[in-house]
């Protein structure tokens, strides 16, 4: 049995930064991973999604620029190369990461899949082969989530694909199915519409991406449509069957109606499932909800003192940025002698379709669910003169605001450029500008942070 200091679970967002501290602050220290350093983030989510949709969104502005005046008379994907990029743009961040444990002192790199013997001692089977034996007073754990994979008569059947296995594509599907219409799916969606598959998106909700305003959604909605993308709502798959050909038919249900449609491929993105089966919880008297995912305090402590769950596994928004911001209140509190908590800290996100979604605190939905007193302005892209001159005014911007303390209360942007413009917003609220304050603000001209002017000048007060 080998004693550590710390032990960390899983190399993602949070502990990769996490591990280099704890050791750097003398900490005799282990990271324990089982795949890839670097968690979804670097191998599966951002870094190798947002090169493709770069690519996609290179495809779409040549098949767009006869409205600039550039006439392109034919263009190419060439999907190996293109993955070829996403490929090297992913091992360059990830042997980057690697590197950079590798060459902390005091920590120990430990390739294999952990689970709990007892309250604060564990077995890894090594992906190299044989067994290890540790414990340490203080645990992390980062182990992240993966795809849910729902009840689906036939899935198990077929070759589906998920948000990690789609990224292995050397080729552009004939027409690719999407169980799911929020996020992941519809940046995948545009992606491969973009790159030339036929895309049906198959929603369960009456409209996609549903935690969002209805006119959010609805723009949404049309926005993709004009990409000749085929959205069902209220529709579930099913039945999925492969014919001898390779095609698959799915039987879908649409408002008590049911059909068939044919497709390619299929792909599941209707949420995540934190990965904690293996851990064997059980043993170190960690409690999990009913969805498996680590039930932690504000500070981000399990009922166990001492083991600390950071990121997706324990639930609540599964953003990158959330899990590193994890590790620094944990950190901070145990190191710096911080009292930091998750409550109320800013949940900002965007969505890489294009245009982008992004958002900040209150939406005009629960601010009538709050009953509270709130103004809603709003600007068509139409709107901007740098959408104009630019030639995409698709999306709008959209606040919600305090008309008594002047203060914003959240945002909403689609737009070109709109996790930027979201992150302006973000930062007015975190400083305490009010919005009569950028109403009046100087910008650059002609930006589209110019138009936060036009924006709240829209506000009676």
């Amino acid at each position: 049995m080998k004693q550590y200091d710390a032990i960390i679970i899983g190399a993602g967002q949070a502990g990769v930064p996490l591990a280099k501290k704890l050791a750097a602050a003398g900490k005799k220290t282990a990271i324990i991973e089982k795949r890839f350093i670097g968690g979804t983030c670097i191998n599966d989510g951002c870094t190798p999604t947002k090169t493709l949709v770069s690519s996609a969104k290179m495809a779409y502005q040549a098949s767009q620029s006869a409205a600039l005046g550039i006439k392109i008379k034919k263009f190419r994907v060439d999907m190996p190369a293109i993955k070829k990029r996403k490929d090297e743009i992913v091992h360059q961040f990830r042997d980057g990461a690697q590197n950079g444990l590798e060459q902390t002192k005091n920590l120990d790199i430990i390739f294999g899949e952990a689970s709990f013997t007892g309250n604060k001692t564990m077995s890894v089977q090594l992906n190299d082969g044989g067994e290890s034996e540790l414990k340490a007073k203080l645990i992390f754990i980062n182990t992240g989530a993966k795809t849910f994979i729902p009840d689906v008569e036939g899935l198990g059947d077929i070759d589906y694909l998920t948000s990690t296995s789609i990224l292995d594509l050397d080729h552009v599907p004939e027409h690719l199915l999407i169980i799911g219409g929020n996020y992941i799916g519809l940046e995948f969606g545009q992606m491969f519409r973009r790159f030339g598959s036929k895309v049906t998106v198959v929603e369960r909700a009456s409209r996609i991406v549903s935690r969002e305003d209805e006119d959010i959604s609805e723009e949404m909605t049309e926005i993709l449509e004009a990409e000749k993308i085929n959205i069902l709502t209220n529709s579930t798959i099913t039945k999925l069957k492969k014919k001898k050909s390779g095609k698959i038919t799915a039987t879908i249900t649409t408002d008590r109606e049911e059909h068939n449609l044919k497709c390619s491929h299929v792909l599941v993105a209707v949420g995540r499932t934190p990965q904690t089966e293996a851990l064997n919880l059980v043993k170190a008297g960690v409690k999990t909800d009913e969805r498996g995912n680590i039930a932690v305090n504000s500070k981000l402590e399990t009922n166990v003192k001492g083991i600390y769950a950071l990121g997706d596994v324990k639930g609540g928004p599964a953003f990158t940025h959330i899990s590193y911001n994890d590790y620094t209140i944990v950190y901070r509190n145990l190191f710096e002698k911080e009292d930091l908590n998750t409550n109320d800290r800013p949940i900002p996100y965007c969505m890489f379709t294009d245009p982008q979604l992004a958002r900040i605190g209150l939406d005009e939905t629960e601010a009538k669910k709050q009953k509270l007193n709130v103004k809603t302005v709003k600007l068509p892209m139409a709107y901007v003169a740098r959408a104009i001159e630019t030639g995409d005014t698709r999306g709008f911007m959209k606040a919600v605001v305090d008309p008594k303390t002047k203060k914003i209360l959240g945002a909403t942007v689609i737009g070109e450029q709109g996790g930027e413009i979201m992150t302006i917003l973000q930062m007015a609220m975190e400083g305490g500008i009010t919005y009569d304050r950028i109403r009046y603000c100087v910008f650059a001209h002609p930006l589209y942070a110019e138009s936060l002017n036009n924006l709240f000048i829209a506000i009676e007060d």
